[in-house]
């Protein structure tokens, strides 16, 4: 192994270590009760080096937490040939919800419900992490609908339909996973409740998805009618 391959393999250890220390401390103490410096001394480490891999006390905390901040746009950018963006996008989001609220049976859910319960802070950060969400799928179905290879039909104006649809999804799939954590189920409901939740989100999604389509097919016929 060379010197730059251990080096490597060496902050990712330390990365990692610093990360599971933090969080541990934050499930024990809560969020705002524990300080970088306490995460440094937990971890043996020096306060400089969990600010050389983490530069906020929120990006600890979320820190291989979030699949749901990329996830949207990697659901369009990845789909296979063949299939429209917002179906992607829809079977994507319907699988995420069910996913998230099913994690309300499982300890570790829950304590992140009350750790975001405890503290406005990481409520402000969860914020900001689905508004970065948001910006990165608006950018991939805007590349989806205007690409060197767009899709159709295409909606008459992209950019605009693809803010719509990027803040308008993301929302209906915050508020289905959000609902449920006030008041939580018990641990043996939450299956029951993800599958309620999972079939509302596939109700709303392709009602929305179907609206989409047609008026974008409508579009196409029209502008195709202009150009006879």
């Amino acid at each position: 192994m060379s010197d730059q391959s251990r080096r490597a393999q060496k902050k990712a250890l330390t990365r990692a270590h610093v990360r599971e220390t933090a969080q541990r401390l934050f499930a024990d103490r809560g969020f705002d009760a524990v300080t970088i410096a306490d995460v440094a001394a937990a971890a043996d480490v020096a306060v400089q080096t969990v600010f050389n891999h983490f530069t906020t006390k929120e990006e600890l905390y979320w820190a291989d937490r979030t699949p749901w901040v990329d996830g949207p746009a990697a659901a369009v950018r990845e789909r296979h040939a063949g299939v429209p963006a917002l179906t992607a996008l829809r079977a994507h989001l319907v699988a995420s919800v069910g996913h998230y609220v099913e994690r309300l049976a499982d300890p570790t859910g829950r304590c992140t419900v009350t750790d975001l319960d405890r503290s406005p802070a990481l409520q402000a950060s969860e914020r900001e992490l689905h508004h970065t969400a948001e910006a990165r799928l608006r950018e991939a179905l805007v590349e989806a609908w205007t690409g060197p290879c767009p899709e159709h039909p295409v909606p008459a104006d992209p950019r605009t339909t693809a803010a719509v649809v990027a803040a308008t999804w993301l929302a209906v799939s915050r508020i289905l996973v959000t609902q449920p954590r006030s008041p939580m189920p018990a641990p043996e409901q939450a299956a029951e409740v993800a599958a309620a939740t999972r079939a509302l989100a596939e109700r709303l999604l392709s009602g929305y998805e179907a609206g989409l389509v047609s008026s974008a097919t409508a579009d196409e016929s029209a502008r195709a009618l202009r150009a006879v």
